[in-house]
């Protein structure tokens, strides 16, 4: 590029956004290009943000994205001992953030090659320095690259004399020359840090910045403000939903308003409904009509049901899991899709990625190919579909990028078939230490195929530890009965489970011997 001004006033360093996640993978492609070094997925950058939005950054030059750094929390235990990149960050998504952690460990720094001459890596270590410092945090470790390695290993016999000589000032190296300037002191090699990285033939360069102001090792380390951007307790509401016939769309939406007027008038932060519950439209027609014809029928409500259950959110402040309904695709084929509507006015779309062989036969559904935490007013949650709580990988996957709460809409006809899936749900409760909130339909539909019969026992499930409820049930229903459901539920008992529960089956992963890889 041409000249660049090297104005201060000019440059912007603040905290990502998930709104920010393109421009950052853009940005990663052009600092690595020829490198060898895959780019992070959007998934793995909204699992950074998500968990600890406080340690990332981002440097903008006249609104133009040029530097990025990631980081998270973790105790020196484990930082200062050997490791390795993919299996201390989890695989890239930050999984091993502890907020009770006395180290930043630095994950990612990269900083557009055409901008280097505005010292942007000057401003993001000064940024993850400013945060130790007002955490009273006991300082920085990583793994820096070696990028001139590769090259540096025709003159030298071990990668270790060529830092040593780096270290002197007989050699110069960009990035960790850049580093000991910094006050970065070398503590090691790590061999196999990241394979990927051809340049510094997977060599990582284990570093330490240790924090002047850090309190003595026998001093108690002062509370620090952890997931203040969360609201403490999050209050729920479940709708056990009664299909019933109705004379017309307004007749339907009328429903839908009374449980949201109640939810609402109850301060709950989220109103969740049914899977399928629009199936209810079918009642109107005045003769059962064939899948295809049904399916067809319904996608026509697509956008008048997105549209009330915005207006309902935003008219009466809550946040709305809108079941699911069948829509047509530009494409041409059909998902069975949840709405979820924000009481900021903004809509959310998630697809349901396992459709069941029923919805297959009947209705020639399609499994939708994106599986992303919606960030709300109360954090990152996640929305699986029925069926897709039987899949760990999916769970897993959400909770990865930060889901606190997985809200899962349900439809089952009988009780063999609801019992799969609350099963389910419990165990990714526990697995993955967040609270799974279930809501089925009951009632029946005798003149609209493949909906004669309902069975459902909507619930609120909690993680089984000391902080929850003794059974994992935060709130039950009756089966079967038209009601609702609501529970308080802590995120700080979460972020307890998590790092200092009974078991930490998040925190205690063997990331060395496997990892789940999303294709996106």
């Amino acid at each position: 590029m041409s000249q660049v001004p090297d104005t201060a006033a000019q440059v912007v360093v603040r905290n990502p956004t998930p709104a920010d996640i393109p421009n950052i993978r853009k940005l990663f492609a052009r600092a690595y290009a020829g490198s060898g070094v895959s780019s992070y997925s959007a998934s793995m950058l909204r699992g950074q943000i998500n968990k600890f939005p406080e340690g990332q950054f981002i440097a903008e030059y006249e609104g133009t994205l040029i530097g990025f750094c990631s980081s998270f929390l973790i105790s020196g235990e484990i930082a200062l001992k050997p490791h390795t990149w993919n299996w201390i960050t989890g695989g890239g998504y930050a999984t091993r953030h502890d907020p009770n952690g006395d180290y930043l460990y630095g994950m990612e720094v990269c900083v557009d090659p055409d901008f280097r001459g505005l010292r942007i890596g000057q401003r993001l270590y000064d940024e993850r320095k400013k945060l130790v410092q007002a955490w009273a945090l006991r300082g920085i470790v990583y793994g820096g690259r070696l990028p001139t390695l590769a090259t540096a290993m025709e003159r030298f016999a071990k990668p270790e004399e060529y830092i040593e000589a780096i270290v002197q000032g007989r050699e110069k190296d960009p990035v960790l020359t850049f580093q000991l300037r910094n006050d970065f002191a070398f503590i090691g090699l790590l061999p196999e840090y990241w394979n990927e990285d051809r340049q510094s033939l997977g060599y990582g360069v284990h570093l330490l910045w240790r924090n002047p102001q850090a309190p003595d090792e026998k001093e108690e380390a002062r509370a620090k403000p952890f997931g203040g951007r969360l609201t403490d307790t999050v209050r729920v509401a479940t709708v056990q939903y009664q299909q019933r016939r109705v004379k017309s769309f307004e007749d339907f939406v009328e429903m839908l308003r009374y449980f949201v007027d109640v939810t609402a008038d109850y301060r709950s932060d989220f109103c969740v409904f049914p899977e399928l519950f629009s199936l209810q439209l079918l009642s109107m027609e005045d003769q059962e009509l064939s899948p295809s014809e049904a399916i067809e029928a319904l996608t026509r409500w697509t956008d008048p049901i997105k549209t009330a259950l915005r207006d309902m959110a935003v008219r009466y402040n809550i946040n709305i899991i809108g079941g699911s309904h069948p829509t047509k695709m530009p494409n041409g084929r059909v998902e069975n899709i949840c709405y979820v509507c924000l009481r900021g006015g903004e809509i959310h779309e998630q697809a349901k990625i396992h459709p069941t062989p029923n919805e297959v036969y009947w209705w020639n559904i399609e499994g939708g190919h994106e599986l992303s935490t919606i960030n709300t007013d109360c954090g990152p949650i996640g929305v699986l579909i029925c069926y897709d709580a039987e899949f760990p990988e999916l769970s897993r996957h959400l909770a990865d990028q930060g889901a606190n709460i997985i809200f899962v809409p349900f439809c089952t006809d009988e009780r063999q078939s609801y019992l799969r899936v609350r099963y389910c749900c419990q165990a990714r409760a526990v697995e993955n230490q967040c609270y799974v909130v279930m809501s089925g339909n009951c009632g029946n539909l005798p003149n609209v195929a493949n909906m004669d019969i309902q069975y459902a026992q909507s619930c609120i499930l909690t993680p089984c530890d000391f902080p929850f409820a003794r059974d994992g049930i935060a709130a039950d229903t009756t089966p079967n009965v038209e009601t609702v459901a609501f529970a308080d539920l802590r995120l700080a008992d979460l972020r307890e489970a998590r790092y200092s529960g009974t078991v930490q089956n998040l925190k205690d992963r063997r990331h060395d011997l496997y990892n789940l890889v999303w294709r996106e």
